[in-house]
């Protein structure tokens, strides 16, 4: 689905990022139930229907780590999540059930 006409609510979910399909600007990210190949560790962020938002990076021993909640809202394209200690936006190209583009937007 392209972003022009795309409901808040296809975003929701559990998504990781899969830094091998990344190209061109654009990252991918899948399903958590997705079959990655194996990685010392994801970037992973859940968007829940509430708008309450957690983030996950890879831990100083490659275990993940997890956010406190945060706030997640869908402007326009543009996907704003915001938890403590990591804060992200992204312009969303396209989303599926098991697909999430996203190209990040960075501040000046």
């Amino acid at each position: 689905m392209a972003a022009s006409s795309m409901n808040p609510s296809s975003l929701v979910g559990s998504w990781s990022h899969s830094h091998e399909e990344d190209a061109e600007g654009i990252q991918v990210f899948r399903p958590v139930d997705y079959d990655l190949p194996p990685s010392r560790g994801r970037e992973t962020f859940t968007l829940r229907p509430d708008g309450i938002a957690t983030a996950g990076s890879p831990g100083p021993d490659d275990r993940g780590i997890t956010t406190g909640d945060g706030v997640w809202q869908l402007q326009g394209d543009v996907l704003h999540i915001r938890c403590p200690g990591w804060t992200a936006r992204y312009e969303v190209i396209s989303v599926t059930r098991r697909r999430l583009d996203l190209r990040p937007v960075h501040q000046a």
